[in-house]
């Protein structure tokens, strides 16, 4: 059974991604890709607990009223 392994063209540029990438869900040529994984602002803080662990907190929510030993924080 022959492989097919033809190219298809990248949706932003029209450059040819290698049948592999494409294969995997990666519809963009590799400077694309990169291009709009860097445009994503990623925001985290890790967080101490009160005599527990560190909590990792990507929302904004998550982190508002966090430390309740001062009482209720809105």
């Amino acid at each position: 059974m022959a492989e097919n392994n033809h190219t298809r063209d990248c949706i932003i540029c029209g450059s040819p991604v290698a049948h592999e990438r494409w294969a995997l869900g990666y519809k963009t040529c590799l400077p694309c890709g990169e291009a709009a994984s860097l445009a994503v602002k990623r925001s985290r803080t890790v967080v101490p607990m009160h005599k527990s662990n560190y909590v990792l907190i990507t929302d904004l929510t998550d982190l508002q009223g966090i430390n309740n030993k001062g009482g209720l924080v809105k």
